[in-house]
């Protein structure tokens, strides 16, 4: 039987991908553009005579390797796991907080950019000189070109500055919103220079995010002609605990020999951090996500952990700035296919003993994609339960971490025929009736 089964699958991929060879050969691909997610993109970064470094090894001589202008590479560079350049790179990387103009700014005197908007040039590896080790967005973008996509053609990339995020009606976002104009105008020109065709937009994690609050920011009127399909890959739509632990601990995020505390404030700095936090709406007040010997947090204590941790600055920014935009999440009202792993071991609670926020804490374990909780994947399936003009569709992978989903076989497969469903919608009956079977 699992010979028949493995047979049966290689035979629906083989229709798929005749299917999507089709579509390509008559010129029918809808426009794509891919949305990565927080470090999903490489950034660079340029030394005025501003800036101030934190020691001896931090003189705006490092790194050696610059272009002629003086631009080097941020984000990613190895150098970063030696624990004197990791004080180089958490300074250069942390944002202020200005409170008199309520928005974010860079260190003083270091300036910083991303390169190839509109490509996904930027979007394959973090370090093209280690592209094994460093393959991000790679692995997909060379099965979206196996069924005919074209870089600058009809694929398109919008990496973004992912430490700044975007905050409440009323308050300014001079990064993430210059970031959303630039958007809207990359699926304007993919559509036109594309015969008009409607956008598949597809993101990775916070780039979800992202994605939703540039939907709910146009007109329907601008959706409809625009939009064809929204596909989220690993979507924390509600946040995920393991933020939790990056701000009271710090988080090394897999990098070996980086000791999370020395990343920490830059970590804390990040405003696209505090909105990645466990909202309250999906979270609640009976679960708690962090134990100490003296106390205990849930989703409706983020206030309150904030201030205990030591980053009570960070309370107010959260209170003001991104709780409101987290209350409650907004159907676009355009068709929305969310694809994620499960069955992955993922943080749930964390303990903390009398050593205090300082050490790693213990870890239980739940169900998700090892760093999106499985309620918060699953969130807007309930949120959005009672929309009559949504569209949701959701597709769960075994055993895909939330990193794996853009390079692991299976997922690659679930995705490319998601993206060539889309794309037969609306083509004659035959093509209509193969993709159908292919996807049940």
């Amino acid at each position: 039987m699992e010979g028949l089964h493995i047979k049966l699958s290689t035979l629906t991929m083989a229709v798929m991908l005749y299917t999507c060879q089709a579509i390509t050969g008559t010129n029918n691909l809808h426009p794509l553009v891919l949305v990565p997610g927080n470090g999903g993109n490489q950034l660079e970064a340029r030394l005025t005579a501003e800036y101030k470094p934190p020691s001896l090894f931090c003189t705006r001589r490092h790194p050696a390797r610059k272009d002629k202008e003086g631009w080097f590479r941020l984000w990613f560079d190895l150098s970063v796991i030696l624990a004197p350049y990791t004080q180089c790179f958490a300074q250069r990387m942390t944002l202020h907080y200005d409170a008199e103009v309520d928005d974010y700014r860079n260190t003083p005197g270091v300036e910083t950019r991303v390169s190839h908007f509109g490509s996904v040039k930027s979007l394959l590896y973090l370090d093209p000189t280690f592209k094994k080790i460093t393959d991000n967005m790679g692995t997909l973008v060379k099965s979206l070109e196996k069924i005919g996509y074209v870089d600058g053609e009809t694929l398109f990339g919008a990496p973004y500055d992912f430490r700044y995020g975007l905050a409440a009606e009323g308050h300014p976002c001079q990064v993430g919103s210059k970031f959303l104009q630039d958007l809207k105008g990359l699926v304007e020109e993919a559509s036109i220079s594309n015969g008009g065709k409607p956008v598949i937009l597809v993101s990775h994690s916070l780039g979800g995010l992202f994605v939703l609050e540039f939907l709910n920011r146009n007109s329907p009127s601008w959706r409809q002609k625009y939009i064809k399909h929204f596909v989220a890959l690993s979507a924390p739509w509600g946040g995920t605990v393991v933020e939790m632990l990056t701000f009271a601990s710090g988080n090394s995020l897999g990098v070996p020999l980086v000791n999370p505390l020395l990343v920490r404030e830059e970590q804390r700095s990040s405003e696209s951090n505090l909105w990645l936090m466990p909202s309250p709406r999906f979270f609640g007040r009976s679960k708690p996500l962090v134990i100490t010997p003296n106390t205990m947090y849930t989703g409706h204590d983020i206030l309150r952990f904030l201030s205990d941790i030591g980053f009570s600055e960070g309370a107010h920014r959260y209170s003001s700035r991104i709780l409101p935009l987290v209350e409650r999440l907004k159907a676009p009202e355009v068709p929305i296919t969310s694809l994620f792993g499960t069955g992955v071991e993922t943080p749930e609670t964390l303990f903390y003993g009398n050593d205090g926020f300082d050490q790693q804490p213990e870890v239980v374990y739940g169900d998700g994609d090892g760093t999106v909780n499985m309620l918060s994947l699953v969130a807007i399936e309930s949120e959005w339960a009672e929309e009559k003009n949504q569209t949701l569709k959701l597709i769960k992978i075994p055993g895909v971490s939330h990193t794996d989903i853009l390079k692991d076989d299976a997922a690659l497969d679930q995705i490319i025929e998601e993206i060539c469903s889309i794309n037969s919608e609306g083509l004659s009956p035959f093509m209509s009736m193969w993709t159908g079977k292919a996807r049940a």
